[in-house]
């Protein structure tokens, strides 16, 4: 994983795939047209060491790619369809910011240089901030501490997959070659235009853009391809293996790559578009670029996905 800051590792083993179908694709998917475009970045904005750079020409095939991330009332539908059981229910326990965990709640194990995250047993999907909580007032909230393989679960039932990572920036860039869908400007005359850390990270969160935690998936204006929180919000699962290098090495040849998927094989699934817990002070990953690896089976408070399709 790039940084444990964004999304920790948990070490769990991968769990099969769950092959259910009977879902229906959502009706908020998006056709897009693809073609080509400058993927990746090397301006001050980028981290090295993730792998961002150097900006290469992709060139995209159509696909389909949902204007919102699933909703904790759309995984709702698929567990209780399938009798789906998420990673972090099996194990018993996932990752919680500890910011959202009461006073009084018992001593957890936090993750070393990254004590903001605890290890909380009884917090999964339907419990994301720990067993004390509930998804009152959250069914139009990202679904979170879902693993990656949870995530394809999903997909299998709803007839849908897991974008490609070049697919998840081309339409979350939606034509823009800066840090941001809109511009370059985080808070453009001040308007907040995603959900991201304000204040001082960890300990005081103003909530300046109007929430603490996960937002509803259609807050704020959406992109100039009709999607809704591309960067901030949630991180959102990629089909693809992590390889901090993978840019690097296909930028050898000035060919442009055409519908890229990644590395073969690989010990980190991408993630992609930061979260609510992203702050300029330790972690700029809420830019159309910036990218994450995480262990497949592993499962946060601030990772979630959005679903694509291909296009007959």
């Amino acid at each position: 994983m790039s940084d444990a800051c964004c999304a920790p590792g948990s070490d769990r083993e991968v769990a099969p795939v769950a092959r259910a179908t009977g879902g229906s694709r959502p009706d908020s998917l998006i056709e897009l047209t693809g073609g080509a475009f400058e993927m990746g970045d090397e301006s001050e904005w980028a981290y090295p060491g993730d792998g961002e750079g150097p900006v290469h020409e992709v060139i995209l095939r159509p696909f389909a790619i949902d204007r919102y991330t699933v909703t904790n009332e759309m995984f709702t539908a698929f567990a209780e369809a399938t009798g789906h059981v998420t990673d972090a229910e099996r194990y018993g326990w996932s990752f919680v910011f500890g910011g959202f965990l009461p006073d009084e709640f018992p001593d957890t194990r936090g993750v070393v240089g990254a004590e903001w995250w605890r290890q909380v047993f009884g917090a999964d999907w339907r419990h994301p901030d720990g067993p004390q909580s509930t998804l009152a007032d959250r069914a139009d909230h990202p679904v979170v501490h879902v693993s990656w393989t949870d995530a394809q679960s999903y997909c299998a039932w709803s007839g849908t997959r897991l974008p490609t990572e070049a697919e998840w920036e081309y339409a979350a860039r939606a034509g823009s070659t800066s840090p941001f869908p809109w511009g370059d400007d985080l808070e453009p005359a001040g308007e907040h235009r995603m959900n991201v850390f304000q204040g001082d990270f960890p300990g005081a969160n103003s909530a300046a853009d109007g929430y603490a935690g996960t937002a509803p998936v259609d807050a704020y204006a959406p992109n100039a391809f009709g999607l809704y929180n591309p960067t901030g919000n949630v991180w959102e699962w990629c089909a693809d293996w992590y390889d901090a290098q993978y840019y690097a090495l296909g930028a050898q040849s000035d060919a442009p790559q055409s519908d890229p998927r990644g590395p073969d094989e690989g010990t980190h699934r991408v993630s992609r578009g930061g979260s609510y817990l992203c702050h300029a002070s330790y972690c700029r990953r809420y830019r159309v670029s910036a990218r994450q690896g995480s262990e497949p089976a592993s499962s946060t408070g601030n990772v979630g996905f959005r679903v694509a399709a291909d296009l007959a």
